[in-house]
């Protein structure tokens, strides 16, 4: 179940992932006419249309390939809107660390404290804030409660659901519904969407504010964002592309959901943003200019989480990836039809972003292995680019599918 809803920027992960320690960060300028063939080579491979941002210092390059609609051929652009999944928990973890610097919440106290009664017996007194944010408290994941035609091998419930609108609650009680991944605290903890739905309504009862009116002024304005929203309705605002999903072949050919009720994700997913705004978020983040550095420290201290059957690393909505050219940090999403991932590094010097319009194009066999595809090295070789200036380590790499970073 977790497979689709899993961002497919995992597999690039996976890709580029060469084992070993990362080198020291790279201080190679960005090659814009590679940039751009690499781009244009992600697009070749089979993707619909891609856009990206990447940053070296003070400077930038922006770039787009292929299509934002498939019939009228519409071309995409660098700064198209576009719908980020979960790189939303970033923000929303930035938002309670600001009320944990406050005094208002502490990370480590039990969350029936602020929200008595919603997570049912022992188990209440137990889960922290902090076990939302990192994906250890046990509470299972509410997509499946959600979309339950998910679970049979059929795409019914997205055409469903197009106009459904969910409450928080609604999410909350669908997810701790179903069974338990494990004791609260224990690791590995598995990523669950409805962590960061609850981690939304603490923000709620301490803030006396909605998570996304809270986010949007002391964290969204804060990063001096201005093309970063939560949806009002299932349209995006302003010029975008349609999303494509192909649900591992269970929609073909591929179908347009730009057009959706984005209420199923809650706070753990919904935010609209463009390349450029995420790397300027990242950025602002990583320099300490959102939270101060203890709680920054907090965000960076990460545990073993279960995604899909594999582990990795995860802070508090940040996950780092080693690439050659040193350590990044950042976080992907996928919804249906638009996945992203964002990324910078330890220094804040560089970033790179990009957003792409078709999802869950990858096959698997019979023992649900992810079959070779060429879309996937081609988002390896472009991320490497855009992140170290240099895709030689990925080249010369024999890369194993899949090594997992998240989301969904």
């Amino acid at each position: 179940m977790r497979r689709p809803l899993i961002a497919t920027v995992a597999a690039v992960a996976a890709a580029l992932y060469l084992g070993g320690a990362p080198a020291a960060a790279t201080t190679g300028e960005l090659d814009r006419r590679e940039l751009r063939q690499s781009l244009d080579a992600v697009h070749a491979a089979g993707m619909y249309g891609i856009y990206a941002q990447a940053r070296a210092g003070g400077r930038e390059w922006a770039g787009a390939s292929g299509v934002a609609d498939v019939d009228t051929r519409r071309p995409v652009r660098p700064g198209l809107r576009h719908r980020i999944g979960s790189i939303t928990k970033t923000f929303v973890a930035v938002a309670v660390l600001q009320q944990v610097e406050r005094g208002r919440i502490d990370l480590d106290a039990p969350v029936a404290r602020y929200l008595p009664g919603l997570i049912p017996g022992e188990r209440g007194q137990k889960v922290t804030t902090r076990m939302l944010l990192n994906h250890t408290s046990g509470i299972s994941d509410h997509i499946a409660g959600a979309f339950p035609s998910l679970l049979e091998g059929s795409a019914k419930s997205l055409d469903d659901n197009r106009f459904r609108t969910f409450s928080s609650e609604e999410l909350v009680k669908l997810g701790l519904a179903a069974p338990s991944y494990g004791e609260p605290g224990a690791q590995p903890g598995s990523y669950s969407n409805t962590n960061y739905v609850i981690a939304g309504l603490v923000l709620r009862k301490v803030t006396g504010m909605s998570p996304e009116d809270y986010i949007t002024r002391h964290v969204i304005r804060k990063a001096g964002l201005r093309e970063t929203a939560f949806p009002r309705s299932p349209y995006i605002r302003g010029a975008h592309s349609k999303a494509y999903e192909n649900m591992y072949g269970w929609i073909d050919p591929p179908r347009d959901y730009s057009v959706y009720d984005m209420s199923w994700a809650g706070v753990a997913g919904n935010l609209v943003s463009t390349m450029d705004d995420l790397n300027s978020f990242y950025r602002s983040l990583l320099r300490g200019d959102l939270i101060g550095p203890a709680s920054l420290a907090q965000m960076k201290t990460t545990v073993k989480v279960g995604v899909a059957g594999f582990a990795m690393d995860y802070g508090l909505g940040l996950y780092p990836l080693d690439l050659p050219c040193g350590r990044f940090w950042g976080h992907d999403g996928g919804v249906f039809g638009m996945g992203t991932q964002s990324l910078v590094s330890e220094d804040g010097r560089r970033q790179v972003s990009f957003g792409m319009n078709l999802m869950k194009y990858q096959r698997f066999d019979q023992n649900g292995q992810m079959l070779p595809n060429d879309i996937d090295p081609a988002l390896g070789s472009f991320l490497l680019k855009g992140a170290c200036g240099t895709d030689t380590a990925f080249k010369s790499a024999q890369p194993s599918f899949p090594l997992l970073p998240t989301s969904r």
